[in-house]
């Protein structure tokens, strides 16, 4: 495809990231465009460039150098940025994003080169729709937000969390084909109780303590109305890394009239439900032909539990409340029974079932007898020995999800899951684990990671053109990723598919989500396609250099 681009010439064509193909311009564009004499003669093909740039990468033996690597092939050659990660993700992944983009946000202010996001201060209040407009897209499709308090479990990091919003829209283009141009990163910056970086003469953020409150919320809500009135009613507006008790109050007040989505809470809930409708295929049964037990009963664990009871209610056709009869939950008291209620929090009442008080985690498992194992309190190898060998002695093949990060908050690491079992456990985890040898079987373990959903969900809302997000979206997600989980992954301990195809798998997300969106009467893009995975396809952004004239 040709295109014609005015105004760009010579050194400024070299200096636009969307434009630059570097040295692959070929020697026809160079006299178009005045470029003759500013490059060396020789023209590289984009493979070629790619090759050269991925050895020049794994030079670098620290994650940190890697990551700043690729946010510099970002801001200077965009196009052959997404090709090398696309081409590369398995590998590259955990450079752009976690676990590499925590200790990037932790070192941003030091790191900080130029802005690739929109900064929103309390200096800016009343004046956000003005500071919307500053920014030059004006076609946004998805926006990822954050307001640093909590990111990635590294605490408050302030203004400093917006390498957490960069990188998630690095991913929605890599993963899930949204155009760059569509994604807008966005950091809400009120400021910090990070003593550290108050003290920091490198911080770029507000140096004074977190507003809260009033202060906080009306905030908020302009952002939200600005948003809308300068981008529309389909911007898909996702909150990342806020703190629990804003998380959930912003997800509540804003999802009646606004397009949002938290991935910390619909994400994570969504990809823990996929992981065990496609263990099920190796266990037998429906969901609510089985019992599952949480250890963490905190509103991310109980999020996930909610979302599995949805499952079951809409699966059984049985109400929401007596699907919640299948799931038990483990807090730092012990079992969630119905004698705790007047002490429990309202989120995890509803869970607070019939059954004497038992004190610790191995005697619930003992008394419950539940099919999956599922941690979420981030207290590390808390799922000791003893534990998964009740889990075996009760399951022909127990589901044990250790879901805590990072790797020291993990409930087990795989090698004990599959030891401890002899075998026989269905193991996936939150932080990444090694593929595992016993009786010279190799299994590889399952990480559970929002990236899996994330980018083919917002897809599928895009294409849709979907003016709110439902559970039974977030529901339709999930099914689409266990539907992606063949046979042969499950012989090898997956239960989630291989990342090399993850483009496919957020195709067929986005199908899922976008049909759902149409079944609801959510979807504003008429008419519905024939083929919703083909058309996802179509939609999806490719990293491949244009001719220009």
């Amino acid at each position: 495809m040709f295109r014609y681009y005015r105004g760009f010439s010579g050194h400024s064509l070299l200096r636009d990231p969307r434009h630059n193909k570097g040295l692959s311009f070929t020697e026809k564009e160079r006299d178009a465009h005045y470029l003759r004499g500013l490059l060396p003669p020789v023209v590289l093909s984009q493979d070629l460039q790619e090759k050269r740039l991925l050895q020049n990468v794994r030079q670098f033996e620290v994650p940190l150098q890697r990551y700043m690597a690729l946010m510099d092939l970002q801001e200077r050659n965009e196009r052959l940025f997404y090709k090398l990660l696309i081409d590369n993700v398995e590998e590259l992944l955990p450079v752009v994003y976690t676990p590499t983009v925590g200790e990037a946000c932790q070192k941003y202010g030091s790191i900080f080169r130029r802005p690739q996001g929109l900064y929103i201060s309390l200096k800016e209040k009343g004046r956000i729709l003005e500071v919307l407009r500053n920014w030059p897209e004006k076609s946004i499709q998805v926006i990822v937000v954050t307001d640093g308090e909590r990111i990635l479990g590294l605490g408050d990091l302030g203004c400093q969390g917006m390498g957490i919003p960069v990188g998630k829209l690095a991913l929605y283009t890599a993963l899930g084909g949204v155009r760059p141009s569509a994604c807008l990163p966005i950091t809400i910056d009120v400021g910090t109780t990070n003593e550290d970086l108050l003290k920091d003469e490198f911080y770029i953020g507000l140096k004074q303590r977190r507003a809260t409150g009033q202060e906080y919320y009306e905030l908020l809500d302009e952002f939200m109305t600005a948003v809308r009135q300068n981008y529309g009613q389909k911007v898909l507006v996702q909150f990342e890394d806020f703190a629990n008790h804003n998380a959930f109050t912003l997800l509540e007040k804003y999802r009646a009239n606004h397009l949002v989505f938290n991935d910390d809470i619909q994400g994570t809930a969504a990809v823990v439900l996929a992981g065990l409708i496609a263990a099920l295929k190796s266990v037998g049964g429906t969901l609510a032909d089985h019992k599952f037990l949480f250890f963490g009963a905190g509103e991310a664990g109980t999020g996930i539990a909610e979302l599995v009871a949805l499952e079951i209610s809409r699966q059984g056709k049985v109400s929401v409340e007596e699907a919640r009869q299948k799931i038990w939950l483990v807090d730092s008291k012990g079992l969630v029974v119905a004698s705790r209620n007047e002490i429990l929090q309202p989120f995890k009442k509803r869970y607070a079932h019939e059954h004497e008080p038992v004190k610790d985690l191995l005697d619930a498992v003992k008394a419950i007898r539940p099919t999956a194992l599922i941690g979420s309190a981030g207290v590390g190898r808390s799922f000791t020995k003893e534990v998964i060998e009740t889990m075996s002695s009760i399951n022909e093949r127990p589901i044990i999800l250790a879901l805590s990060n990072p790797t020291s908050q993990s409930e087990c690491t795989a090698e004990e899951a599959y030891t401890w079992s002899q075998g026989r456990a269905i193991f996936g985890s939150g932080s990444p684990f090694d593929p595992v040898k016993y009786n010279d079987k190799l299994f590889v373990p399952a990480q559970a990671n929002n990236a899996y959903i994330f980018p083919g969900f917002g897809l599928g809302v895009v294409i849709s053109g979907a003016v709110r997000v439902t559970d039974d979206m977030v529901l339709a997600a999930a099914e689409g990723l266990a539907d992606q989980v063949t046979p042969e992954h499950i012989d090898k301990g997956l239960i989630y598919p291989p990342f090399s195809i993850i483009r496919k798998i957020s195709a067929n997300i986005s199908a899922r989500v976008a049909a759902k969106a149409y079944d609801l009467g959510l979807a504003s893009q008429l008419p519905r396609p024939k083929d919703l995975v083909k058309y996802a396809e179509s939609c999806m952004y490719t990293p491949v250099y244009r001719s220009y004239r």
